[in-house]
């Protein structure tokens, strides 16, 4: 008898976000337009407050940023990218307790395949990465929502470990 592991303990990811917030600036906010659009191939989305801030000068219905959200094939092409930016190596404590992974790129220079636009000049952005088992969709669904049990969430060190095996990254001592 052959013990296999249940296919629904797979872990896979669920979607990679990238993220540019620019504040007021307008040009800023073009720039980090253009710059994810070639980074993706796909059209970035502006992200628009919703709060006002009188301290910070910031209303209703203002761009301060932009992101692009990708799934399947396109975020794993992307994320290794972004993961060999970083030389391979992220810290412990940009995994969370819930699966997840964020973590920056200062120069966008360093993602391989990017060249260098003058137009764009030097700037970072931050990446997201959610990851799910098979079952997650229970949370999402329309009729009969769940909350996903204890059991089948993902825990930090089940991240870490997909993302070892997976990706192939050093863990950097805090």
């Amino acid at each position: 008898m052959v013990l296999t592991m249940n296919p629904s303990r797979n872990i896979k990811i669920n979607k990679v976000t990238l993220n540019i917030g620019a504040g007021k600036d307008q040009a800023k906010l073009d720039k980090g337009i253009a710059l994810l659009k070639s980074i993706t191939n796909v059209s970035p989305v502006k992200t628009i407050t919703s709060k006002r801030i009188p301290g910070w000068g910031l209303r209703p219905g203002l761009p301060i940023g932009c992101k692009v959200t990708l799934r399947r094939k396109n975020a794993v092409e992307v994320l290794k990218r972004l993961i060999q930016a970083k030389d391979n190596n992220l810290r412990e404590s940009q995994f969370d307790n819930n699966g997840n992974i964020a973590f920056g790129i200062e120069e966008y220079i360093d993602i391989p395949g990017v060249n260098y636009d003058p137009e764009i000049g030097i700037m970072g952005l931050e990446a997201c990465v959610t990851l799910e088992r098979n079952g997650f969709r229970i949370k999402r669904r329309k009729i009969s929502k769940k909350k996903i049990p204890k059991k089948h969430t993902i825990t930090k060190q089940e991240a870490i470990d997909f993302m070892k095996k997976e990706f192939n990254i050093k863990l950097e001592g805090d």
